[in-house]
């Protein structure tokens, strides 16, 4: 099974688009979504040790350049914007500065999620809100299913968007690609932190982490992302039969899938 031919964007469901980058855009208020960026990552585990913030300075440029490119009037961070509330006093000032970068760019809204911790992270992110509505879809974390919204009025179902799984797709050894799961009332979006090599969209443990937002692999389409190029691969349950259950027609195993290619 191959990949859709690479496109610049991919309609996800009504009016979200899969973007480069693993960003989402909601085609008519012009909200860039991201998701689980753990900005500060490298001071939290580093024990405050001072180490470099390479990761915090990729991320918010690519955060900005997509912002940029796509016109967005807003971004919307959906939960574990920072890696955690213990930042030290250095790197707090850093992840700080960049978001005040970012907010004069653009509104920023920041969805606490569950490495935002009890403080929800006010003291480097300021104001945080547990969920938000935006064109018609929930945006939230993706951390506690059981509290989701009821019915959205005047759409006849509950739509969200949400990150927290940081899917993506195995492609071999320790090859991976970012991916969206979209069906018509979920989206989830893929994490921006590097340091993730995220849950397989495959695997059993993302179809059990998905059924408890009601949706299976028959409801999912699978988008995969690199830094330039969207790749559509169809259904998610078409996708694992062709990676697993009929590996002789014509379909590679996951192991030796090639690294997708921006080109094709």
């Amino acid at each position: 099974m191959k990949p859709a031919p690479a496109c610049d964007a991919h309609p996800l469901a009504d009016g979200v688009l899969a973007l480069p980058g693993g960003f989402a855009l909601l085609t008519h208020s012009r909200v860039l979504i991201c998701a689980d960026a753990h900005l500060g990552y490298e001071d939290v585990m580093g024990g405050g040790a001072a180490l470099p913030l390479w990761s915090t300075t990729e991320i918010v440029a690519s955060i900005a350049l997509a912002a940029r490119r796509h016109d967005a009037r807003e971004i919307v961070f959906l939960g574990d914007a920072i890696h955690g509330a213990g930042l030290s006093e250095g790197a707090g000032r850093a992840v700080g500065a960049a978001l005040d970068a970012l907010r004069a760019q653009a509104r920023v809204t920041i969805v606490a999620g569950n490495h935002e911790g009890r403080t929800r992270g006010v003291a480097v992110l300021g104001a945080t809100v547990e969920s938000c509505e935006r064109d018609g879809w929930t945006l939230a974390h993706g951390d506690r299913p059981e509290s989701r919204p009821s019915t959205i009025a005047g759409y006849g179902a509950e739509r969200t968007i949400i990150g927290h799984l940081h899917p993506s797709l195995h492609l071999g050894g320790e090859i991976t690609a970012p991916a969206f799961l979209a069906s018509r009332a979920l989206v989830v979006v893929p994490a921006l932190t590097p340091y993730s090599p995220g849950l397989d969209v495959t695997g059993d443990a993302c179809l059990d982490a998905l059924a408890a937002w009601g949706v299976g692999r028959r409801d999912l389409h699978v988008v995969a992302a690199t830094a330039e190029r969207v790749f559509p691969f169809g259904t998610l349950s078409a996708l694992r039969g062709a990676l697993y259950l009929h590996p002789g027609d014509g379909a590679a195993p996951l192991g030796r899938r090639r690294r997708l290619r921006s080109d094709r």
